[in-house]
């Protein structure tokens, strides 16, 4: 079995007008969207093995707010070609980057993700699907299992919608501190 986690960069600044887009970090509440993310996948026992994360600043802002949580080895791969402005196909670069792994994330940008998202999923909860069909909302986390055993037999509407998770829908903990600068030098741009 395979196991796919779809995450969308936490919200981002528009502050700075004269930043081009890929360069945008996280505002106040993407920077305390990434942990809570982090708490809930640790709460349910989610560990990717690889991640494919968007080279743009605000995914890699949003991966650092993950990291902390995140056991066992992981494999981060940054990918320029995750960046929106690209019109990546996320399901062909998922196939040609996921290797050997089992649990794959991908960290990118809408409508991508969510587009592939609602292409690859077949069952599942049906109220979450519809959740889904709605709205990818940032720092989004969507956990698709697939019943094969290699990314190159992922097919549409194969998946199976095993979580959805939105940072609205967990309670603030007082514990998690806002991180102010979370990228670590090797994310800075």
């Amino acid at each position: 079995m395979l196991r796919l986690f779809l995450l969308r960069h936490a919200k981002s600044s528009w502050s700075d007008p004269s930043l081009h887009d890929f360069d945008r970090p996280l505002n106040k509440r993407g920077l305390s969207d990434s942990p809570k993310i982090a708490t809930a996948m640790r709460e349910r026992n989610y560990h990717p093995d690889r991640i494919l994360c968007s080279s743009a600043q605000r995914t890699k802002e949003t991966m650092a707010g993950i990291i902390p949580s995140l056991t066992g080895e992981v494999s981060l791969h940054l990918m320029e070609a995750l960046y929106e402005g690209n019109s990546p196909d996320y399901l062909s670069l998922i196939r040609a980057n996921a290797k050997k792994s089992k649990q794959l994330m991908v960290v990118g940008h809408n409508t991508g993700l969510h587009e592939t998202a609602i292409r690859l999923v077949g069952s599942g909860n049906k109220d979450m699907v519809s959740l889904l069909r709605e709205k990818f909302p940032t720092a989004g986390l969507v956990v698709i299992d697939f019943r094969c055993k290699d990314w190159h037999d992922v097919k549409p509407k194969t998946g199976r919608l095993i979580d959805f998770i939105k940072p609205r829908d967990i309670k603030s903990d007082p514990d998690l501190t806002l991180i102010e600068n979370p990228a670590p030098t090797f994310f800075r741009r």
